[in-house]
């Protein structure tokens, strides 16, 4: 069994990260998890604790709630930190999964798979590396000299490295990939442990060694949009230090496509699990994550599970979909409200329905966010000086902010900005976004209506029960009133939100095919008028997957973009904030490098 405090103290910790912005620990062998809930103890106990606190693990078989929990059962401290682990120890596929705790401070990047599939699949400097998963009896065939060499390449100069005493092929091993070994007695003295340190006779290609220019002298920072993207994006940043300020031309957060009534969640399932359906699942943990520790339940979101009905040969799962894989998706029942054959659906028992406007408005509400609306935004203006600094400026060229960051979350509209910014460069191109128009109804669910027992997605999607956005009884701890949703249209190349009669009626026609029976209970509510209506433009990339990062390095230092959510902005919001963090600050990637490529926003700009 690993013995937790020995693997701190043979790093140092917590005293080698005092002072410290952020740490990053790496451990090879999750096992049953009592080094990081001692290191996450030691964190919050420590005063002056780094900011931010990311541990990396890899773990070829996770084991059970009941193991984690049994593991830290006569560990007083650590077991409600055990708790709060195992509430979110579900779904662990084959991958990279992101836990968060503590606000988002204490952030556990968990990889399922062979400790060096899983260290390539990574981007992370590791500060301190506890090297688990070894036995001097036994050295496993993983654990070669190409996996040392990934622990390696996860190190600065100067990492520190501890171990239980281990086979002399991996004492070799290290020396070789650059550790200087000192085999000393640690307290208890029966317990020998290896302690290394990161000093290659060679210089290591990274340049994890150097900090970012962008970081020497100023943390200001603009985030574009007050929607989903840029809320996101804003809480992210300030986490970790930033003075963020948002702006947003409409008079109110959430003012655009991110202001709809209420919105499903539910992940992407596909018979290849492409990068798709990874991404989505990855984003719902990050979306309900950020929900159970900020939101309501009941009021402002419900895991209430989501029916997927199926019309045509479109989101079958994986063929060897493992045990794991259905805490997400699985083959519906008539338990789950499944139509008769030969209708097929999917059960999502992790997803359910969230309001935008209270997610956008609890990030908003974060330590070092500003929110100005109602503002001129015409372009962005490149200041003369080493360091970059950027402009917003009117149309008349007043400057409305500055800073040495500034982020692009304006969903379509974030393209125009750019277009019209004086920070033309023949190197960057336009962006390619769409606008997508979307119309939905809602109104206030008749007591005869016939409606699901959860929310069903197939042609559009129907919620059938969420307490209206202004309900009175909804702050008041009063049993709000019941409200139904149909949505949505989606009408390319169109980024007018005005409201179409003609809408509501094909919306009636796409819930008489998904419903038939809720349908004709709700026919009067769209005949007479009592359902309302709402629209909104989504933007989209030709590749359907969003715009994260850098435009052009070179071109645009310092302007970033979140954009191209398309209609998972729900989904996709938190988790392109965190990239986007990361990116910027060296940090361990929360999905596999590969995915977090695929979302760059450089990758439709000519070479």
């Amino acid at each position: 069994m690993q013995t937790h405090p020995l693997f701190l103290q043979g790093c140092g910790l917590p005293q080698a990260w005092t002072g410290q912005s952020q740490w990053c620990v790496l451990e090879t062998g999750f096992g049953i998890g009592l080094n990081f809930l001692s290191t996450w103890q030691a964190w919050k106990a420590d005063p002056d604790r780094p900011r931010i606190l990311h541990f990396v693990a890899c773990e070829p078989f996770p084991p059970s709630r009941c193991d984690l929990l049994k593991a830290a059962a006569d560990l007083p401290g650590l077991l409600p930190l055990a708790q709060l682990l195992a509430a979110q120890w579900h779904g662990l596929l084959p991958g990279l999964h992101r836990l968060s705790f503590e606000d988002g401070h204490v952030l556990l990047s968990l990889g399922i798979g062979d400790a060096q599939d899983m260290l390539k699949a990574q981007t992370l400097a590791a500060d301190s590396v506890f090297l688990t998963g070894l036995s001097p009896q036994h050295q496993p065939p993983a654990w070669d000299l190409n996996t040392l060499k990934a622990v390696a390449r996860c190190c600065r100069r100067s990492t520190r490295l501890a171990a239980l005493e281990v086979a002399p092929g991996v004492l070799e091993g290290l020396k070789q990939c650059g550790f200087e070994v000192i085999n000393s007695p640690c307290l208890p003295a029966d317990q020998p442990m290896l302690h290394a340190a990161f000093n290659p006779s060679w210089e290591p290609k990274t340049r994890r060694n150097v900090p970012k220019p962008l970081f020497r002298e100023s943390m200001r920072c603009v985030v574009i949009g007050a929607g989903l993207a840029g809320a996101a994006c804003a809480a992210s940043l300030a986490r970790r230090g930033w003075q963020v300020t948002v702006l947003d031309a409409r008079k109110a957060v959430a003012g655009g496509a991110s202001g709809l009534p209420v919105g499903i969640l539910a992940p992407h399932v596909s018979p290849d699990d492409s990068a798709l359906s990874r991404l989505s699942r990855q984003g719902l943990r990050a979306t309900w994550q950020i929900a159970r520790s900020q939101l309501r339940e009941g009021l402002d979101w419900q895991a209430s599970g989501v029916l997927q009905r199926r019309f045509d040969s479109s989101g079958a799962l994986p063929a060897d979909w493992p045990e794991a894989g259905k805490t997400w998706s699985r083959f519906a029942t008539a338990a789950n409200g499944a139509m008769p054959a030969p209708d097929c659906a999917l059960w999502h028992g992790a997803g359910g329905w969230i309001k935008p406007q209270k997610l956008v408005h609890a990030l908003l509400a974060g330590a070092g966010i500003r929110t100005l609306l109602g503002v001129d935004i015409d372009r962005l203006q490149r200041m003369p000086g080493v360091e970059p600094l950027w402009q917003v400026q009117t149309a008349s060229g007043q400057c409305i902010a500055e800073a040495t960051l500034v982020v692009l979350a304006a969903g379509f509209d974030s393209a125009a900005l750019i277009n019209r910014s004086r920070v033309a460069h023949s190197s960057v191109t336009a962006m390619p976004l769409q606008a997508i128009r979307g119309q939905l109804a809602w109104g206030m669910a008749p007591r005869d209506a016939i409606l699901p027992a959860s929310p069903v997605n197939g042609d559009g999607s129907f919620i059938p029960s969420f307490p209206a956005p202004q309900d009175p009884a909804s702050q008041s701890g009063q049993d709000p009133v019941s409200h139904w949703l149909m949505g949505a249209s989606f009408e390319r190349d169109f980024s007018n939100d005005d409201i179409k009669a003609a809408d509501q009626l094909a919306l009636l026609g796409r819930l008489r095919h998904l419903l038939p029976a809720t349908a004709a209970s709700l026919t009067p509510a769209f005949e007479d008028g009592q359902a309302q209506a709402w629209a909104g433009v989504r933007c989209a990339s030709p590749d359907h997957l969003p715009l994260v990062g850098a435009l052009d390095e070179t071109a645009l230092p310092g302007v970033h973009v979140c954009t191209a959510l398309g209609s998972r902005g729900l989904t996709f919001a938190l988790l392109c904030a965190e990239l986007l963090a990361a990116w910027l600050h060296d940090e361990p990637l929360p999905v596999e490098k590969r995915l977090a490529g695929s979302l760059r926003a450089s990758r439709f700009q000519k070479i």
